[in-house]
């Protein structure tokens, strides 16, 4: 399984968002949080990641946060692509007022996707 996250894989969907906040499972390990739904119409999972604005008013530390929410993903996707022929939709969401060490953001994530990888 290849390491990347081409553009196939990132979630841009709005409709597909708007359900993932409607009727997605919730998971937390502090400092993310992240909303999964099974959509069996996708191709393949997809993932996309937010940070509120109310909490980091620099773009500069949203941007930064993200792009290493994006990397601990991409490290730890096979959690739940490899195991399972189902396809979902996933949305990290950074819930803390500071700003993340790496490690953190990458022990929170692979524990997320353990769970949900689980819970199929």
């Amino acid at each position: 399984m290849s390491l990347s996250f081409p553009r196939s894989e990132k979630l841009k969907s709005s409709k597909t968002i708007k359900r993932l906040f409607e009727g997605g499972k919730s998971y937390t390990k502090f400092p993310l949080k992240v909303l999964s739904l099974e959509v069996p119409e996708q191709q393949t999972t997809q993932a996309t990641f937010a940070v509120p604005k109310r909490n980091f008013k620099l773009a500069v530390t949203r941007n930064r946060i993200k792009r290493q929410m994006r990397e601990a993903y991409r490290l730890h996707k096979q959690e739940v692509t490899n195991k399972s022929g189902k396809k979902f939709a996933l949305l990290f969401l950074y819930l803390s007022k500071d700003k993340p060490q790496y490690v953190q953001l990458e022990k929170a994530s692979k524990a997320l996707l353990k769970k949900i990888k689980d819970e199929v």
